[in-house]
């Protein structure tokens, strides 16, 4: 069975790309949510097996997201999604519990491993 993942980001061009990535390399694509409460929501409905989650979004950061998503299941596996020069927020949400993170603009092969490499 093909790995359900969630896609989060506020730019529906983003939420394309990563889409195009998954669907190309086998993943099935579940939803996707353009802020952190709908990701929350989404995550909730849908159980995914895996969330890409963007990290600068409105209403809710994906950091604000990620810890909720969290408490709502400790084993959520969750991908951070930044651009160039957000160590800070990176490291935030890694402390919070995200496995990995994935830099702005996506390169295929990285997003891929970062998928292989969390879902083991």
């Amino acid at each position: 069975m093909a790995n359900r993942i969630l896609i989060v980001d506020d730019a529906a061009f983003m939420r394309m790309m990563i889409r195009d990535i998954l669907t190309k390399n086998g993943y099935e694509v579940v939803g996707e949510a353009q802020d952190g409460a709908q990701a929350i929501e989404k995550y909730k409905e849908l159980k995914p097996d895996l969330i890409t989650m963007d990290i600068t979004m409105p209403e809710m950061d994906g950091i604000v997201a990620l810890k909720e998503i969290k408490k709502l299941d400790g084993n959520a596996k969750v991908i951070m999604c930044s651009a160039m020069g957000q160590q800070a927020m990176v490291i935030d949400a890694i402390q919070a519990g995200a496995k990995d993170f994935i830099v702005k603009p996506f390169q295929a092969d990285r997003v891929i491993e970062a998928i292989k490499k969390t879902l083991g």
